[in-house]
């Protein structure tokens, strides 16, 4: 096999020179002012928190509380008016934490989200497996039957 020019890796650390990172300590401080401005969680007034793993790894794994979910393979048209799948959680005045499972995924959405210009973007230095290291409170996500979906 023939060698690559970048790695997913390489590619990960170009990201991270054009995102913020920011530690678990330092999430949580801002949903916590969020919470203490509003009186509810501070999602959708502050700080959004965006899971962008796979569904599978939310349902085997659980989530952050009030993080709303856009998978990595969706999160351009999801976060796109007129691509037709866009969702309502998506504003490019709001914040946006971004988070997957070690973090390398979540600095290349938040690039991406950047550069379709949502001007407050960064990511979870260390991703979830971080948030769950330093005691951070985890929700399950039930899996849904097909049907149901």
């Amino acid at each position: 096999m023939s060698e690559l020019e970048r790695s997913a890796w390489d590619l990960v650390a170009e990201a991270e020179k054009d995102v913020e990172s920011i530690t678990v300590e330092d999430l949580r401080g801002e949903l916590d002012r969020d919470e203490r401005k509003d009186g509810t969680n501070g999602n959708r007034t502050g700080t959004v928190v965006l899971d962008i793993r796979d569904i599978r790894e939310l349902w085997t794994e659980g989530s952050i509380p009030d993080a709303e979910h856009a998978p990595r393979g969706m999160i351009e048209f999801w976060a796109d008016p007129d691509a037709g799948y866009y969702k309502d959680f998506f504003d490019p005045e709001n914040r946006y934490v971004l988070y997957c499972n070690e973090a390398g995924r979540s600095a290349l959405a938040a690039k991406r989200l950047a550069g379709m210009g949502y001007g407050d973007v960064a990511h979870l230095e260390g991703g979830f497996s971080a948030w769950q290291e330093a005691g951070g409170e985890i929700v399950d996500v039930p899996q849904k039957e097909y049907k149901d979906r």
